[in-house]
Order: C-alpha cells, then sequence, then structure tokens
C-alpha cells in the first residue's frame, strides 16, 4: 500500500512555516495539504492560505465539517449543542470542526501526518488515536512521537536494537552510542535522559535505527522503502519560523505584528499570538482586548453568542471585559507581566493567562 503524506495548515506561523519547509527541503514528497475551516477564522488566515497556495503551486484543501447546511460549521454546531459555547474543558469544537474532518479527510489510508512542533516547544501536540496515522516532527531533533520512543528506546527492546547497530549501515558506530543502546531506563537513567544523549551523539544514526526497528510494526512509515526525514537534523525555533515566512515570500500574518499602546504613562504592545476562531477561548484577556480595538465587528459577534449563562471566558463575560476601567486594568496587567513588573491584580486568572501556544495544538500550529 502507498503512504500518504499530508500536512494540516491552521492559518498559524508554525503550520505555514512547515508547509514552506518541506516543500523547501523536500520537494519530491507528494504532501496533500489541507485546512479544516470554522468558518470563524480571520481574514488574515484566508489570506495566508491563498499566499501559501501560490508559494506551493497546488491548492490546501479546504475540510469543512458540515456541507449541506445554510449555517458555517461552527454555527451549525453550536446551534445544534443549544448554544453550549466550547471551552478548555469541553472542546466540541476542535473534535467536532478539526479532527473528524481530518480522520474522514484520511480514511483508512496509511499516512504520514507532519506536525509543526518546534525544537523549543515541550510538548506532543495532537496524536490520532486511529493506527494508520503517524504524526512525523520535523522542527524537532526527535522527529518520532513519544509513543515511538516509548517502544525503541524500551528495556524490552534493548536486545533488537543492540542487533540493529550491528546490522545496519550507520554513519559512527561508536562505542559510547552503544553503551547507551544497552543501558537500561530506570529511575536513576529516564528514558528522556537517555534520548538526549543519544540524539547528542548522532541524530541520523538515531533515526536510522528507529526506522530499521520499524519495520517489522503495522506504523505507516514501516511501508516506506527509504524515508527522507531520517537524514534530517534540524532543531527550529520561534526565530526560525518567522524568518522562513518572511524569507519565502508568503510573509507573516498580520495578526503577528505587534501594536502599540499606552496606559497610565506607560507604553505596551500587543498582537495575537495564536491562530484558531477569532473568538477562541484560549485568547488571553489582552488579545480580546485586541480583537475589541482593532476588530470591534469581529468583537461584537463573539459578544452574541455569550447568553444563558455561557461566556468565552471564566466568571466573565465580554461586556464586563471591555467596560473602559477593566481593558485598562488588562493593559496595565500586561505591561506588568511582560516587563517583570510584579503583579497585584485581583483576578486570579489574571495572573494564570495563557502563554503563547498553550492549547490545542489542532488549531494553533
Amino acid at each position: 500500500m502507498s503512504v500518504r503524506h499530508v500536512l494540516g495548515i491552521s492559518g498559524g506561523k508554525d503550520s505555514a512555516a512547515l508547509a514552506i519547509y518541506m516543500k523547501t527541503k523536500y520537494p519530491n514528497l507528494d504532501i496533500d495539504y489541507y485546512t479544516c475551516d470554522t468558518g470563524k477564522e480571520l481574514d488574515e488566515t484566508y489570506q495566508l492560505i491563498e499566499s501559501l497556495e501560490n508559494f506551493l503551486g497546488k491548492k490546501i484543501s479546504k475540510l469543512r465539517a458540515v456541507e449541506n447546511s445554510h449555517l458555517n460549521p461552527f454555527d451549525h454546531y453550536v446551534k445544534i449543542k443549544g448554544y453550549f459555547l466550547p471551552s478548555s474543558l469541553v472542546r466540541w469544537c476542535t473534535r467536532s470542526l478539526k479532527l473528524e474532518p481530518f480522520e474522514r479527510y484520511i480514511g483508512s489510508d496509511p499516512t504520514l501526518s507532519y506536525v509543526g512542533i518546534r525544537g523549543d516547544e515541550d510538548r506532543e501536540g495532537y496524536i490520532s488515536t486511529k493506527t494508520n496515522i503517524q504524526s512525523i516532527f520535523p522542527f524537532r531533533r526527535n522527529i518520532w512521537s513519544e509513543e515511538i520512543i516509548k517502544l525503541v528506546l524500551s528495556n524490552s527492546n534493548i536486545e533488537k536494537m543492540l542487533d540493529l547497530f550491528s546490522s545496519i549501515d550507520l554513519e559512527n558506530r561508536s562505542a559510547r552510542l552503544l553503551e547507551l543502546l544497552g543501558q537500561q531506563i530506570g529511575v536513576s537513567f529516564p528514558m528522556q535522559q537517555k534520548l538526549n544523549l543519544i540524539l547528542d551523539l548522532n541524530i541520523r544514526d538515531f533515526n536510522k535505527l528507529v526506522f530499521a526497528s520499524l519495520r517489522e510494526t503495522s506504523y505507516p512509515v514501516a511501508l516506506e522503502e527509504y524515508f527522507p526525514l531520517v537524514e534530517d537534523e534540524s532543531n527550529l525555533v520561534r526565530e526560525d519560523i518567522f524568518r522562513l515566512l518572511e524569507d519565502s515570500g508568503v510573509g507573516t500574518p498580520s495578526y503577528y505584528k505587534k501594536i502599540e499602546f499606552e496606559v497610565n504613562g506607560k507604553k505596551g504592545e500587543y498582537a495575537r499570538s495564536r491562530s484558531g476562531c477569532y473568538f477562541c477561548f484560549f485568547q488571553q484577556r489582552i488579545e480580546w482586548v485586541w480583537l475589541y480595538e482593532q476588530h470591534p465587528d469581529l468583537f461584537f459577534k463573539a459578544m452574541e453568542y455569550e447568553r444563558d449563562g455561557y461566556t468565552w471566558g471564566q466568571n466573565e463575560s465580554l461586556a464586563e471585559l471591555i467596560k473602559p476601567e477593566r481593558i485598562e486594568q488588562i493593559k496595565y496587567e500586561f505591561i506588568s507581566k511582560t516587563t517583570g513588573v510584579k503583579r497585584n491584580g485581583p483576578f486570579l486568572l489574571d495572573i494564570l493567562e495563557e502563554e503563547e501556544e498553550v492549547g490545542c495544538a489542532a488549531c494553533f500550529l
């Protein structure tokens, strides 16, 4: 069976940069690009997708959770759910509008799904529960998922790894690599430490060992005679992402570009830190203020969804959030946070505000 190669475009900087990276570095890989359209994206998201299509020289498939409704996908589902809004605790939007359309799109095909989690991020992101879909992380020096690492570096797999060390073609068949492969994982030598030490020695040799170890499994990559990312030693961080976007001519979505504001004689800058729907509940409060001041029409559309006790934020409605004194407080608190000044705001959630890219990887990459 042939393996499909797919890459999802969320409208965020990381997935866009990954599409550019894969097209540039692996032009011979036949990658299907797709995006899940909720009907509630910023215009900048659609502009980015159009720019990417021009760069890639191929269409990006637009997946919609609902095809035969007079409503857009989000409004269709929110009506079905009795205007019960999604939240960080109940992410029905992610499941219904992103993951289910993606898994229908893939079907039962063995698939390698390329995910734009960076080398400076310590998270795994969305991993499909479908066994025919395998995630690959080209921006990280460890391109394999946690599930794969647990399999190949497990104590029960040591003998197999030692056999592969002796039998496959490696760049540097060092005694140190042999020693690490044979060392048992335990309390004093956790798996992450073992992985890091091996990667420090030779990333390509580790990838070759993993690829060979998976040849007898049911993972999609096992169907590939040759997998070019085995040779990849990249470790791209945030600055690299913006450089890829700008150097390619695709450009950075304008909502990432900081805008200056002033409150109580102090100057600050705000922007959007993520892609996703304009009313995403993972937004920081300062991003809601940004939306109110930069896209007031969209802010008031978001307000219309708040009814019967359902609000986008915990314990605070959007109507309360845009009171002048509250906006001033949010801006002041944001300046204090970003400049290292101790914050004394009365709202606990101000202290616990989400940082950049915290949330659902299916939406924000």
